[in-house]
């Protein structure tokens, strides 16, 4: 695909890694439709956009946890750039914790329904409801197009993060499911699973905490976000990739 002048979608785009990927796809003199619920926060990723050179940029807020909110979103960008070209699932939440835990035989705590539930509404039903959606109108419009769900290297299983990695490791499923459902009407899926990324987040840590992150890592250093974005890129421009993860982890393995 030839991303100048195609509409891209990009939740989550109001900072880190959907603010990196909305701001190398910009190069490329897109149309760019970024959602998020910080309103304050998009606006700068918004003028970010149009200073690297997006052909149009628009903000929306939407909750991707609900049907209603991402129905209306979707005929919106429907309705204000009159086509679709591509989605990008990016917004997500941790509410990390152990299944249980225990000391001395007596429980200590473990993971509330409220922190599976929240996890799996944002990233993983999320995720579901975007892409249903922008399918549809790709078809409607008749417009080619490419979805591509952000999972996480947390997918394998990661100590501490039962909801987080269910709900990557049923992202990356969905992207293979719709990969062969919908290559009949023109659409890819494809998803991309990060390892330890230099997020404005991850970089406020302690630096002893960062440097233990960095030794894990067999490349020595963490990723940066624009390397996620490089990778979006070469989704969208590879017409032959489709239905595949592509770790970006600098070898690390969970």
């Amino acid at each position: 695909m030839d991303l100048k002048d195609k509409t891209i979608v990009i939740t989550g785009a109001a900072r880190g890694l959907g603010a990196a990927m909305a701001t190398r796809l910009a190069n490329n003199h897109c149309k760019l439709a970024l959602v998020d619920l910080d309103v304050d926060s998009l606006s700068d990723t918004a003028a970010a956009c149009k200073g690297n050179g997006a052909v149009e940029v628009r903000c929306y807020a939407a909750n991707v946890a609900k049907e209603d909110e991402v129905v209306a979103l979707f005929d919106s960008v429907a309705k204000d750039f009159g086509a679709l070209h591509g989605l990008i699932n990016n917004a997500g939440i941790l509410r990390d914790g152990l299944l249980l835990k225990f000391k001395d035989g007596e429980m200590v705590s473990k993971m509330s329904l409220e922190q599976w539930q929240m996890v799996i509404d944002v990233n993983l039903t999320g995720v579901f409801l975007c892409g249903r959606e922008a399918a549809q109108r790709m078809i409607e419009l008749g417009n080619k197009g490419v979805i591509i769900n952000i999972s996480s290297i947390s997918r394998a299983g990661n100590m501490g993060q039962t909801n987080y990695s269910a709900a990557k490791a049923g992202v990356e499923a969905m992207a293979v499911v719709w990969a062969k459902e919908l290559a009949r009407h023109g659409i890819r899926a494809a998803s991309i699973a990060p390892g330890f990324i230099k997020t404005e987040m991850v970089a406020s840590m302690k630096p002893e905490a960062l440097e233990r992150i960095s030794g894990m890592v067999p490349l020595r250093r963490m990723g940066d976000p624009d390397e996620i974005g490089k990778t979006v890129e070469f989704i969208f421009e590879n017409d032959y990739l489709s239905g595949r993860c592509i770790e970006i982890d600098g070898a690390l393995r969970l």
